[in-house]
Formats: C-alpha cells, structure tokens, sequence
C-alpha cells in the first residue's frame, strides 16, 4: 500500500508506506496531495529550521503572486483566527508574539502547574478503577489536558465543557482537503470561541489575575503590546496545540504498551514508585514510535533542492514526522518500541523557531497520566478489545481505548 491519507489502512499503519518513501528518495512527489513528500530524519530537520521555507507566505506574496488561489471568503473567520497564532506567524511577527506569549508562559508557570496536574491525573486514574474500567481516552486522555489549559487560561470550570467540541472544530481543517461540512463546523468554532474569549479578556482587563490571560494583557517590551486578535489566537493555539497532541500521544501511547506487554512489564517494575527519569525516557519514546502529529506542512519561499530534486518557490512540502521519527539513518531499530531509548532527538515537538512553545508542559501531563496509571501498587489496566483508529491522518489519534482492571 503507497501513501494514502484518506485510506483507513495507510491511517492504521502508515510505516510500511514510510519505508516505502524513503527507499524512493529524499523528495516524492505526490500527484494525490499536490505536494512533495520529505520522508528522511536529516532533511525534516534542516527544512524545519530553513527560513526559505515558511508556514505561511502572505508575509512576502499575496495569493496571486504565489500562484495560490485565496480561500472562500466565508472561510475567514478561521483563517483570521489560525493566521494570527504563533504556529502560522513569520518573522518579524512571530518573533514578536513568541517574545510577549514567553513572558507569559514561562517555566515557573509550568512549574506551578505541576502539583494541580499530577492530583488531576490521579484523580482521573483513580475514577476509571472504582469503574472498573472504562474509555481510557474520555476518562483520562482528554480531561487532563482541556483542564490543564482551562486553569492555565482562567477559564472558569462551569465554561470548560466548551473547549474540547470547539478544539475539535477547528482543527477538522488541518486534515488535507477538508470537506464543506468540516469548514463550516470550523468556521462556527472559531467564531464562538473568539467571542468566548473576547468577552473573558475583557473582563480580565478589568479585574487583573495569576492566569495567562491576565499575563498576556500585561505583556509588553519595545514593539509594544499583543492585540486582541493575537491574544485570542494565542489562547486558541494553547488550547488546540496543548491538548489534541497531548490526547493522541496518551491513547496510541497506551496502544502500543498494549502490544509491547514487556516494555510495559518494564516501566513498571518498580517496587516503590515509578522512576521520574525512567517515566521521562519512556515518554519520549512513546512520543517518537507513534507520533501524533504524521505531517507539518511548509510553503517554498524561494527555489531549494532537496538532494538533486529542485523544488521551485510555490510548491508545498509535507514533512512527514512519523517517517522522520521511524528513520533508521538516525534511529537504531526505529520500528521497536525501547522505552529506555536515551539517544532520542524525535521531532513530535518540531524545531527551529516554530518549536513547541508548550512542550515542557506537554511532557509534565504525559509523565503525570501515565505515571498515574502505572502506579506499581496497583492494578495496571488490561486492553479490552483492539481499538480503531480515527479519520485523521495528519493529527492522528484512536477513537477510543477501552480497558478494564
């Protein structure tokens, strides 16, 4: 099977068709996708750090110069929202915003995180037990995160049943080729919630506290201050970014403990606590053997070569990091599971200067959820039955993992 997004089985396991890629060469041209596949460890990495390359153009073209076509104006609400987070800035803008957002969020905020998630995440281990069992995914894979944000934004508790459906919404568009039922769902997310949290920014102008918004409202150096529109898509990025990739890494985590039962008989053979350290290394592991995010796409800025392969200004490249991160140039057996893998530079967290500005806050949730239900004291939870995967191919994730103690 080539490559496939749209194909049930290539979602399932993408890796043979990896392997596939990279036999092929260091750039493929997909007639499907209308892009250049970059399969490799090495050139991911270089085009994630090449300035040539950029996630968004209209800093330098517009559409037409681009050869691009605008996208419907009904659309825009969600475009307005996605091209003013950090994840689709540009220099001189992103530098600007990701200066102002790291005075906000800081690692002393991460810091004083940490006890509220590692109570959470027990809370939540501890519930699906006295179940018996349940949907690991509903019951600790996603309110772990959506609170986590919620508290580090200010949200209040009674509005955070909101924040999952419309994360959900929007990111339906980073899917390749949308169809207009998705674009609509993601237009009226983007919609609500920039209402949501125009009106929650606004009250903390007024009455000033310790969560990110009231740091974002206070931030400022010699270029001056957020807007409102960049403080919004600030907060909808954290949201999105902090807790969809989060979410997938627990479940095809868990997923893949499940079929590597002595990998899991190893992160648990403890006999007072689990290892922080050890926690740590698996982690990481876990983030590089089934990456949630598969693809991260980057417009071509000026004429590059990828090997002997030129790419002119226009075209499209899809770095591909589940094949980057199953890359045996760089990883020793890339296709086994080795939770005590120390030399792992995996690239779940991307690199350059669009770096997961959350990724410390990342690992504490996973370390913490899985910690959590690794506890050696008690009962590890058995898999109940083989789970299926979502839809998504580019933010890719199970649809549920059921279990049982």
């Amino acid at each position: 099977m080539g490559f496939d997004p749209w194909d049930a089985e290539f979602v399932a396991d993408p890796y043979p068709a990896y392997r596939e890629l990279r036999e092929q060469g260091r750039a493929v041209w997909s007639q499907a996708t209308g892009q250049w596949l970059v399969p490799h460890y090495a050139d991911v990495s270089a085009l994630l750090r090449d300035r040539r390359l950029g996630r968004t153009y209209l800093h330098r073209f517009s559409h037409e110069e681009f050869g691009r076509q605008a996208p419907p104006p009904e659309h825009e609400p969600f475009h307005v929202l996605n091209g003013n987070g950090l994840l689709d800035l540009e220099d001189p803008a992103h530098a600007r915003v990701r200066r102002l957002v790291a005075k906000a969020f800081t690692p002393r905020t991460v810091e004083r995180l940490a006890p509220s998630v590692e109570r959470l995440a027990r809370e939540l281990a501890d519930g699906l037990r006295r179940e018996g069992g349940g949907d690991l995914l509903t019951a600790v894979a996603e309110p772990l995160p959506v609170a986590v944000i919620a508290e580090l934004l200010g949200v209040p508790e009674a509005d955070r049943g909101l924040l999952r459906p419309w994360s959900a919404d929007i990111c339906g568009m980073f899917e390749l080729r949308p169809d207009p039922e998705t674009a609509r769902r993601a237009v009226t997310a983007s919609v609500e919630f920039s209402a949501y949290l125009r009106e929650l920014i606004g009250e903390r102008r007024k009455r000033p506290g310790t969560d990110l918004i009231s740091g974002l409202i206070a931030a400022h150096d010699e270029e001056g201050r957020l807007s409102e529109q960049e403080m919004i898509s600030t907060c909808v990025l954290l949201l999105n970014a902090g807790h969809e990739a989060t979410v997938n890494t627990t479940v095809n985590g868990w997923w893949a403990l499940f079929r590597n039962p002595e990998q899991l008989a190893w992160l648990r053979a403890d006999p007072e606590k689990a290892d922080p350290e050890k926690l740590s290394t698996a982690v990481d592991e876990l983030m590089r053997f089934d990456t949630p995010l598969q693809m991260f796409e980057r417009w071509v800025l000026d004429d590059i070569l990828i090997g002997d392969v030129p790419i002119p200004r226009g075209s499209e490249i899809a770095l591909l990091f589940g094949s980057a991160n199953r890359d045996p140039a760089r990883f020793e057996n890339p296709d086994v599971l080795d939770l005590s893998r120390t030399d792992n530079p995996h690239l779940t967290f991307g690199a350059g200067i669009h770096y997961c500005l959350g990724a410390p806050l990342a690992r504490l949730e996973l370390a913490a959820s899985f910690g959590a239900l690794l506890d050696p004291a008690l009962p590890p939870p058995r898999l109940v039955e083989e789970p299926r995967w979502g839809d998504g191919y580019v933010i890719r994730g199970l649809r549920e993992l059921l279990v049982e103690f």
